[in-house]
């Protein structure tokens, strides 16, 4: 089975890619990201069910926000996620299997346009 169908099994019981995305979502409110959005990639890709992109206003937030979010999917979930750049701090990459997560200063996220990319044509770029 691909690691991104169906429930997982975590040290308090499964969880789905719904609700690791919640999760992931609240902890980036929790830190005050910024322009935080989330794009459904089901269908378009097998990298992943969910795509998250936020922004951090400086490489020091940047990087705890990324740090925190790994340690709490790990309390939480039992998940050990793959994180690449945290310590450069621009542009932080999360791998969770079911969801990957991009946390930029803000930049990095205008120069490389991720959201551009994945998101349908006419979508809102901006999450609330």
């Amino acid at each position: 089975m691909p690691a991104h169908a169906g429930a997982k099994m975590m040290a308090q019981g499964t969880y789905t890619s719904e609700q690791l995305l919640d999760r992931i979502l609240t902890s980036l409110n929790d830190d005050k990201a910024e322009d935080l959005v989330q794009i459904d990639l089901r269908g378009k890709t097998s990298m992943g069910d969910y795509m998250v992109i936020a922004s951090g206003r400086s490489t020091r937030q940047v990087s705890a926000m990324a740090e925190k979010l790994v340690q709490r999917l790990k309390d939480e979930f039992g998940l050990n996620s793959k994180i690449e750049g945290k310590d450069a701090g621009d542009w932080v990459l999360i791998d969770t299997g079911d969801v990957i997560v991009h946390i930029f200063r803000p930049e990095v996220r205008e120069f490389y346009q991720l959201e551009k990319m994945w998101m349908p044509q006419g979508a809102k770029t901006s999450a609330n």
